[in-house]
């Protein structure tokens, strides 16, 4: 049968200073929300407030607002924006690849791993290209 633990004076001490780091934390983290919630408060306390219909317009770019609220949306601007993300993973990805197969014990697996990477991405690629997201219209 296992003997019970006995907390000694020095584990006490111990777990004493390390509750006492996050008490600092959390001590921080409240003085921050007290801060954000004051700033708010002193802010809609001070701000003027005289809606007129003007105001409560929408207002985007300058441009008043005319007909339907509903617009439609070229979604092959998101697609771009998706594939520059996938590539620019890519290349984020590469640059330590390279550091890491030119040190010795590495290399075989590392370019195992690099090839499987790049042929999800040439799959995807491919993908994009068969469903004609690639062409600019």
């Amino acid at each position: 049968m296992p003997e019970p633990t006995v907390v000694t004076a020095t584990g006490a001490v111990a777990a004493a200073s390390y509750f006492q780091s996050y008490s600092v934390v959390g001590l921080l983290v409240v003085v921050g929300v007290l801060f954000v919630a004051v700033a708010f408060g002193a802010g809609r306390l001070l701000r003027p407030v005289v809606p007129t219909p003007e105001k409560l317009l929408t207002y985007e770019c300058g441009v008043d607002p005319v007909g339907e609220g509903w617009a439609h949306t070229q979604v092959r601007y998101y697609v771009y924006a998706f594939l520059y993300v996938i590539f620019a993973v890519d290349s984020i990805f590469l640059f330590p690849w390279a550091t890491v197969f030119a040190a010795p014990g590495y290399g075989a697996a590392t370019l195992v791993e690099m090839f499987i990477f790049l042929g999800f991405l040439a799959v995807g690629l491919l993908y994009a290209y068969k469903k004609g997201v690639l062409t600019w219209t």
